[in-house]
């Protein structure tokens, strides 16, 4: 479908910013084009891994493929936690994408936003191993730095030489998508120029994957890694933990002709809710995570007759997919195709929703939604139309992400092709 011109003229005259650069690392793949390709394979990339050999769970989805010490570069490298480095090589490939260089920018109308949910916990594992076992001088004095999860925007910022504002959200899963609303909130508050904004997780740890496990949270299809994170499926029983960065460049539209610069779609809205419900749970009516997208399609100046594809959170638990096939049916009827990557790239926490925001950008520019990995066949009570088995080839103007998180947070942003 294509908007009325009036329409989306005033979605980008009062609330749209450009994204102009994006840039990822994923189990899917350490770059655009290999995270795209992986998407679109609809194939898991989940994979035993040794650490975690002996637990009730012992597989995930890494990322793989990539030196991230030789990536990053430098000599401070040695000072940076895993997740640190993800976002650091995401940032940097976001920035680079969008033509932009940090050597000319002025700085100080630069921002960060980095969604980061757990920080540097093997950081934290790792020292509190060697306290018990040598006492305090085993102690890191680098153990704060690493750990924090602020240190993730601390470092990125650091490096592209941002002194505007530099802010770590932290709504669980929820926490990429977050962090590109409040960075849409900087443009148009007039705070930043550019605002480079996403998320990072690494948390494969033993301790963090036994405390997921523990609370029911993770698919124990132990025999079949591969086939275990199955989004909307009807014997899905948990989803597959993973790590990951993406990060997006955003700019005010005027901002990125003045320069000449490139926009690779319109973030036309952003809208948040909690489901003051449950630590965990979702609210299974699905009407608290709809506040946030009825919010996204008002501030985009959208109906939900509007919406093109929709790219769900689809964790491939339970209670969310159940949920979120409620909400979707009620407010979709027209049933827009929906995707979800978290077939391919396990959840990825925080990270998660900044990486979706990615591949929907991805699918508005490409024209392609990538399939579900692992879906043969929905629930007869679920009336969506899943996009599987390959992408699907149609022109989207219009598209929504979905990002839901622990605690009952709600983040949906509205995409549009520019």
């Amino acid at each position: 479908m294509s908007l009325p011109a009036d329409q989306g003229t005033e979605a980008r005259a009062g609330t749209a910013v450009a994204v102009t650069g994006v840039g990822l690392v994923t189990p899917a793949g350490a770059d655009e084009h290999s995270f795209w390709e992986g998407l679109c394979s609809g194939r898991s990339t989940a994979r035993r891994i040794e650490e975690l050999a002996g637990l009730p769970v012992d597989f995930a989805c890494p990322v793989d493929g990539i030196d991230l010490d030789a990536a990053v570069g430098g000599r401070s490298v040695w000072r940076m936690a895993r997740f640190v480095k993800l976002a650091l090589v995401a940032a940097r490939q976001a920035v680079a994408d969008a033509g932009l260089d940090p050597a000319r920018w002025d700085g100080a109308r630069v921002g960060v936003v980095l969604g980061v949910g757990v920080g540097g916990v093997s950081v934290l594992v790792d020292n509190a191993a060697r306290l018990a076992a040598s006492g305090p001088d085993a102690v890191s004095p680098l153990l704060v730095p690493m750990m924090i999860p602020n240190a993730a925007a601390g470092e990125v910022a650091i490096a592209l030489k941002a002194g505007g504002p530099s802010l770590a959200t932290a709504t669980a899963c929820a926490s990429g998508a977050t962090a590109v609303a409040v960075a849409r909130d900087l443009l148009l508050g007039g705070s930043c120029d550019v605002v480079v904004a996403g998320g990072a997780e690494s948390v494969l740890t033993p301790l963090v994957v036994t405390a997921f496990a523990r609370m029911g949270a993770l698919s124990t299809r132990t025999g079949e890694p591969a086939a275990a994170s199955r989004p909307f499926a009807a014997d899905r029983d948990g989803f597959v933990i993973g790590e990951g960065a993406a990060m997006l460049v955003l700019e005010r539209e005027e901002g990125v002709r003045a320069r000449g610069g490139r926009t690779r779609a319109l973030l036309a809205g952003a809208g948040s809710s909690t489901d003051a419900h449950h630590p965990t749970a979702p609210a299974p009516d699905g009407h608290g995570a709809q506040r946030a997208v009825q919010a996204a399609l008002d501030q985009a100046g959208w109906t939900p007759g509007d919406v093109d594809h929709i790219n769900a959170h689809g964790t491939s638990t339970p209670l969310n997919d159940a949920m979120e096939t409620t909400l979707i049916s009620r407010l979709f009827p027209h049933r827009p195709p929906v995707t979800a990557p978290k077939g391919v790239t396990g959840h990825t926490l925080a990270a998660a929703g900044a990486i979706e925001a990615v591949a929907t950008v991805l699918t508005l520019e490409r024209s392609a939604v990538p399939p579900i990995a692992n879906l043969d066949a929905l629930p007869d009570a679920f009336p969506l139309d899943c996009v599987t088995k390959e992408p699907r080839h149609h022109r989207v103007e219009t598209a929504l992400s979905h990002s839901f998180g622990f605690g009952g947070h709600n983040v949906a942003l509205a995409f549009q092709r520019a």
